[in-house]
């Protein structure tokens, strides 16, 4: 039937591209190094020095998800065919829908594995701490800010990512002021760093009683999360901190005690705050981390040789143009500046479909050598 035919060519001409994913993401590769790793865990003292087999541990269920993912891939794209063969050999049009649904699935699975292959920057494949920052314009843009913040937390949840609070600064009336979270998956920070920027909102206000439509602005940071194995040099000397009392979301543990820590690095006026460990302690150090990803965040982005070329001016928020423009009134539009790629569908984007956005960005950032575009 000729609706089967349709979809068994659609399928065979996603054959090549999935045969060439192979090479693209380094099979071969990548099962050499699950069979070195796994006897790795064999070796007897392996558990002796826990941080070392953590790491290892960690890499291998990396390697391992990678190989189980591509070969998922392969079953669900043969699967597709039999489905497809068997319904057309039966005439039976109630199976168009899901023969239709598997080759999609198919589709969708191998465009977002080949776009995970444009990851190769340094720090793509680490966690990603994500900074919302309200613009000027009081309550309007503190609402706008936490709108932000709940469209990225459920753009985690899709993805089967963990996001964990690490600040929050509750708005004057509605909304925050600041927050900050982690973001925890693979690849977290390659997807997410083109969402750094401002956004911005037009809609009818709804804490304007005459009913005005209002511009609104919203800033995103978005850092890698380093580990010790990155060298930041930060002198003690340089480092101003503060303690205060917690607020906003955080726990039962919040206002009870000074644990919350305000970090400012002197040389270039940067400031990082957590309140949401349980101990002051732990949030200087979880601040700490926070610094150093920013530090070396604003030092891959400027090209800078060392951290101490940052200059204080680079380290403030730079509102400069939006990036993205999310319209509700007079008409539903959401809006990328840099790839003009839009959809009026806003209510699913503000859930946190973003994943045109982000695609979108990652082919207009690489070029034929598959390196960021400068």
């Amino acid at each position: 039937m000729l609706q089967f035919e349709e979809l068994r060519l659609k399928l065979e001409d996603l054959a090549p591209e999935i045969r060439d994913l192979a090479s693209a993401i380094g099979l071969p590769q990548l099962r050499k190094e699950a069979a070195e790793l796994e006897l790795r865990t064999a070796e007897p003292g392996f558990w002796d020095n826990m941080e070392k087999a953590q790491k290892i541990t960690q890499r291998a269920a990396v390697v391992k998800g990678k190989i189980e993912r591509y070969e998922r891939l392969c079953r669900d794209s043969e699967d597709a065919a039999t489905l497809i063969a068997l319904a057309d050999e039966a005439e039976d049009l109630s199976l168009l829908d899901e023969c239709t649904q598997s080759v999609e699935k198919v589709r969708l699975e191998a465009e977002e594995q080949r776009l995970a292959t444009l990851l190769t920057g340094t720090y793509d494949s680490h966690n990603a701490i994500l900074t919302f920052h309200a613009g000027s314009g009081g309550t309007e843009a503190q609402d706008w800010a936490e709108m932000l913040y709940r469209m990225y937390t459920h753009w985690a949840e899709r993805h089967g990512f963990q996001y964990k609070i690490l600040d929050y600064l509750d708005g004057d009336e509605a909304g925050l002021k600041s927050a900050s979270i982690l973001i925890e998956g693979e690849n977290a920070y390659g997807y997410l760093r083109s969402e750094a920027g401002v956004h911005r909102l037009v809609r009818v206000s709804p804490f304007d009683a005459a009913g005005r439509r209002h511009t609104s602005f919203a800033a995103l940071e978005v850092m890698p999360e380093l580990d010790d194995s990155v060298e930041v040099d930060i002198r003690p000397e340089d480092i101003k901190m503060d303690v205060f009392r917690s607020s906003g979301a955080g726990g039962q543990h919040i206002n009870k005690t000074s644990s919350a820590v305000r970090l400012t690095h002197i040389p270039t006026g940067i400031v990082v705050s957590c309140q949401t460990e349980r101990s002051q302690f732990q949030n200087r150090d979880t601040a700490m981390s926070m610094l150093r990803s920013k530090l070396v965040e604003i030092k891959e982005r400027e090209h800078l040789e060392k951290i101490e070329d940052i200059k204080g001016a680079q380290a403030q928020i730079t509102w400069g143009s939006q990036i993205r423009s999310y319209v509700f009134m007079p008409y539903t539009m959401v809006k990328d500046h840099r790839t003009n790629f839009e959809t009026g569908n806003v209510d699913a984007v503000m859930d946190g479909d973003l994943d045109g956005f982000i695609n979108a960005y990652l082919k207009l950032s690489k070029d034929g050598t598959g390196e960021d575009k400068k």
